[in-house]
Parts: C-alpha cells; sequence; structure tokens
C-alpha cells in the first residue's frame, strides 16, 4: 500500500504512524536509534507489504496492468488504492480527509528530527503540493504517476497508467474494497502483537 494506506492502518497512534510512513527509506535494521513505537510502525509497515503483495486480491489487480508495466503494476496498484481510500475516507475514519492529512503533515514538522534525510528532502513537496489529499482526485493520481515515471528515469511508463485506472475503475474499486477489509483485519492483529 502506498502512504495514505500505510498512515491509516496506524490508527491514530502518532508514533506507530511515523514509522510505518518513513519506513521504505529505511534500510534493513538501521533503525534502532528510532523510539520503540516508531520501530514497530516500521514493522507493521513491512508486515503489510507482505501481507499486500502476497494477496490475491492486489495480485489480480496487479495482474490487469503487468503486460503493460512489468514489475511497476504492483507499486501502480499501491497508488490506485490509496485513491480509492481517498474517495471513500468517510467509510473508513469519522474525521474529514483534509483534517486527518493536516494533522500528520503537522506531526511531520514536529518530529522532523526523527525522519530520514529522503523523507525530510520530500516533506515540504508532500505538504505543498498536498499530495495525500490529492489522492482522492484522477487529476492527483496523474501527477503522482508522472513523477514516479521520472523517478524510473522515464523507463516505466507508469504516467500511462491513468488510462488504465479510467478503463477498469469499477474492477479497481471493488477489489480495493474487498481487499482492504482484510487489510484492516489483519493489521489491527499485528499491532496488537507489536
Amino acid at each position: 500500500m502506498n502512504f495514505l494506506a500505510h498512515i491509516y492502518l496506524s490508527f491514530n497512534d502518532p508514533q506507530l504512524a511515523l514509522g510505518n510512513f518513513m519506513a521504505d527509506s529505511i534500510r534493513g535494521r538501521d533503525y534502532g536509534h528510532l523510539p520503540q513505537r516508531m520501530q514497530e510502525g516500521i514493522l507493521l509497515h513491512r508486515s503489510i507489504d507482505t501481507f499486500t503483495d502476497t494477496h490475491p486480491i492486489p495480485r489480480k489487480s496487479s495482474k490487469r496492468l503487468h503486460s503493460g508495466y512489468s514489475h511497476y503494476s504492483r507499486v501502480i496498484v499501491d497508488i490506485y488504492y490509496d485513491h480509492f481510500l481517498a474517495v471513500h475516507w468517510n467509510r473508513y475514519h469519522p474525521e474529514p480527509l483534509s483534517a486527518f492529512v493536516s494533522e500528520f503533515y503537522a506531526l511531520l514538522q514536529e518530529q522532523r528530527e526523527w525522519l530520514p534525510a529522503e523523507v525530510r528532502r520530500l516533506m515540504p513537496h508532500m505538504i505543498r503540493d498536498n499530495w495525500l489529499v490529492s489522492y482522492a482526485h484522477l487529476e492527483g493520481i496523474g501527477r503522482v504517476l508522472e513523477g514516479m515515471n521520472r523517478r524510473t528515469g522515464n523507463k516505466s511508463g507508469m504516467q500511462h497508467a491513468i488510462h488504465d485506472l479510467q478503463e477498469h475503475y469499477e474492477s479497481f474499486e471493488n477489489e480495493f474494497e474487498a481487499f482492504f477489509e482484510e487489510l484492516i483485519i489483519f493489521s489491527r492483529s499485528k499491532i496488537e502483537l507489536l
């Protein structure tokens, strides 16, 4: 899953959310200097990724894209799923998405000292362009996919994946909804074991 889902799946635990959010920027076991709950957020993130990568529903979504995007199809599905979480936010959280996101941006700024350099570089752009709220709109997802394509040296063709989303919108949406219910249950049970 992508940023929004990882933050949401921390269930309003700020330190857990920070670890869950920054986990992709942490290599191996290079997190012993972080507060315990942030470390647990990193482990939660990794468990969520493993669950997602091995689950048949996201695999089905990914397979629909594989011929056009090869191994990038899983990354694209993560972005699509964040779109559907943003679109249907009020089903999953009582607080409006914009308020939830504003609180998370404030948390990032307050806890900046703990963030890896990569995340500190990314943060001003994320906040300025309000990435997490923009996920709710196709144009926002289009910008994310264009940015991801640039990060691959324009090799992935991911900027075209917005058309695949539009063409198969209902199928991806149904797959997200079925999968996300299972992922919530998985994440809650994993947190209990941390």
